[in-house]
Protein backbone atom coordinates (compact mmCIF):
# COMPACT_ATOMS: atom_id res chain seq x y z
CA UNK A 1 0.00 0.00 0.00
CA UNK A 2 2.72 2.94 1.46
CA UNK A 3 4.71 1.41 -2.18
CA UNK A 4 1.98 2.14 -4.57
CA UNK A 5 1.55 5.66 -2.95
CA UNK A 6 4.93 6.25 -3.64
CA UNK A 7 5.31 5.21 -7.36
CA UNK A 8 2.11 7.24 -7.80
CA UNK A 9 3.85 10.91 -6.30
CA UNK A 10 6.71 9.75 -7.79
CA UNK A 11 5.36 9.17 -11.18
CA UNK A 12 2.47 12.64 -10.52
CA UNK A 13 5.39 14.66 -9.41
CA UNK A 14 7.79 14.00 -11.98
CA UNK A 15 4.64 15.20 -14.37
CA UNK A 16 3.88 18.11 -12.37
CA UNK A 17 7.74 19.01 -12.78
CA UNK A 18 8.35 18.79 -16.53
CA UNK A 19 4.88 20.03 -17.55
CA UNK A 20 6.26 23.02 -15.38
CA UNK A 21 9.47 23.49 -17.05
CA UNK A 22 7.55 23.29 -20.96
CA UNK A 23 5.75 25.94 -19.79
CA UNK A 24 5.84 28.74 -17.61
CA UNK A 25 9.21 27.48 -15.77
CA UNK A 26 7.55 29.06 -12.40
CA UNK A 27 10.24 28.97 -9.92
CA UNK A 28 7.29 28.32 -6.65
CA UNK A 29 6.30 25.12 -8.31
CA UNK A 30 9.76 24.07 -8.72
CA UNK A 31 10.46 24.45 -5.53
CA UNK A 32 7.25 23.15 -3.75
CA UNK A 33 7.12 20.20 -5.79
CA UNK A 34 11.02 19.12 -6.14
CA UNK A 35 11.62 18.42 -2.77
CA UNK A 36 8.39 16.02 -2.59
CA UNK A 37 9.20 14.35 -5.69
CA UNK A 38 12.62 13.31 -4.41
CA UNK A 39 11.32 12.47 -1.11
CA UNK A 40 8.71 9.81 -2.66
CA UNK A 41 11.62 8.65 -5.22
CA UNK A 42 13.33 8.04 -1.78
CA UNK A 43 10.88 6.23 0.01
CA UNK A 44 10.43 3.83 -3.26
CA UNK A 45 13.80 2.74 -3.06
CA UNK A 46 13.79 2.10 0.93
CA UNK A 47 10.26 0.53 0.20
CA UNK A 48 11.64 -1.70 -2.61
CA UNK A 49 14.58 -2.77 -0.79
CA UNK A 50 12.29 -3.61 2.06
CA UNK A 51 9.60 -5.45 0.03
CA UNK A 52 11.73 -7.13 -2.67
CA UNK A 53 13.67 -10.41 -2.99
CA UNK A 54 14.98 -9.84 -6.30
CA UNK A 55 18.31 -8.12 -7.13
CA UNK A 56 16.29 -6.54 -10.30
CA UNK A 57 13.10 -5.29 -8.50
CA UNK A 58 15.59 -3.42 -6.12
CA UNK A 59 17.37 -2.21 -8.85
CA UNK A 60 14.33 -1.27 -10.85
CA UNK A 61 12.98 1.40 -8.10
CA UNK A 62 16.26 3.32 -8.99
CA UNK A 63 14.38 4.06 -12.48
CA UNK A 64 13.57 7.53 -11.64
CA UNK A 65 9.97 8.37 -12.44
CA UNK A 66 8.48 4.78 -13.06
CA UNK A 67 10.49 2.91 -10.81
CA UNK A 68 7.97 2.84 -8.66
CA UNK A 69 5.93 1.22 -10.67
CA UNK A 70 8.22 -0.81 -12.40
CA UNK A 71 8.78 -2.29 -8.81
CA UNK A 72 5.06 -2.60 -8.35
CA UNK A 73 4.68 -4.77 -11.82
CA UNK A 74 8.09 -7.19 -10.51
CA UNK A 75 6.87 -7.58 -7.04
CA UNK A 76 3.22 -8.94 -8.31
CA UNK A 77 5.02 -11.21 -10.51
CA UNK A 78 7.43 -12.58 -7.88
CA UNK A 79 4.39 -13.23 -5.52
CA UNK A 80 2.43 -14.78 -8.57
CA UNK A 81 5.29 -17.42 -8.65
CA UNK A 82 6.05 -17.50 -4.89
CA UNK A 83 9.35 -16.11 -4.89
CA UNK A 84 8.34 -12.86 -2.39
CA UNK A 85 6.61 -13.36 0.71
Amino acid sequence: MLLRIAAAAELGTLLVLFTNLATVHSPVVSSAIGPVHGCSYLFVIVLAIREARSAGTRLAALVPGIGGLLVLRRLATERQHGRAS
